[in-house]
């Protein structure tokens, strides 16, 4: 696909994430239905509204795209053009009353993830990225910082529950122990805040496809590295690893020595 129909698709899914966005905040700390699925994780009518207005956009606006998302399941899955929708990631930061939840975006071309959107409404971030026009927050180009030493990088992460039930807990220690700080700014705004240049590492031990589609583009574009935990560029091995380039060995070669 040529740069201007990336950066049209790109502009065009900011458009749908901000409405949907938006959306969810008729509902952020204010009464709404938390219901729990089956694995336990929660959802709440924000979520489901959010996703359907992304569907409802996509399906009027390309009715030839397909349609991945959390709460509404696959359509059209193998087409040219997917779509893979989020419509909050960080439901726990949300129900508590917690700024730092985002919609995510990606889109897929071919099954290559190609444009990327985290918008966080209720702290007014935009981030958009396509393959080959960088990274940009609020309209301004989005850059890692260059950081080469593990002390004095900052280490984000979401929670330390999914790192022990994963079996991560050595390289975790070993990161913890490496890293300037570690905060648990986490789901996709800690990926948000390497690409942005605000941290260094951002670890998820787990996280599904809807994460990782938006997330890829969005930190290789801003200048950084985007892989699962054994060094591998991809959206589909459930774990992820968004750093500066400048730490990237070091960081995965915790990681390197626990398989």
């Amino acid at each position: 696909m040529k740069k201007d129909e990336l950066i049209a698709l790109r502009d065009a899914a900011e458009q749908i994430a901000r409405a949907a966005g938006r959306h969810t905040l008729r509902y952020f700390k204010k009464p709404f239905d938390l219901k729990f699925k089956q694995d336990d994780t929660p959802v709440t009518n924000a979520d489901r509204e959010a996703e359907q207005i992304v569907r409802e956009s996509v399906e009027k606006q390309f009715p030839d795209h397909g349609f991945i998302g959390e709460e509404s399941g696959r359509d059209g899955e193998k087409r040219d053009i997917v779509w893979v929708v989020d419509p909050i990631d960080g439901t726990q930061s949300f129900i508590h009353g917690v700024p730092f939840y985002t919609t995510l975006i990606g889109i897929l071309v071919e099954g290559v993830p190609q444009v990327g959107i985290i918008y966080a409404p209720a702290l007014g971030e935009m981030m958009v990225a396509a393959r080959g026009s960088g990274a940009w927050l609020n309209g301004q180009p989005a850059h890692t910082r260059p950081c080469t030493d593990l002390a004095s990088a900052s280490f984000l992460t979401t929670d330390l529950t999914h790192i022990r039930e994963h079996g991560m807990n050595e390289p975790f220690e070993e990161l913890l122990a490496r890293c300037r700080i570690h905060r648990t700014w986490g789901d996709a705004y800690g990926h948000l805040m390497v690409a942005a240049g605000r941290a260094d590492v951002m670890f998820d031990p787990i996280l599904s496809l809807w994460d990782a589609a938006a997330l890829l583009p969005v930190v290789v574009e801003a200048g950084g590295s985007f892989t699962d935990v054994y060094g591998k560029e991809t959206i589909h091995s459930g774990s992820a690893i968004s750093c500066t380039k400048g730490i990237r060995s070091d960081v995965l070669s915790f990681f390197e020595k626990k398989s």
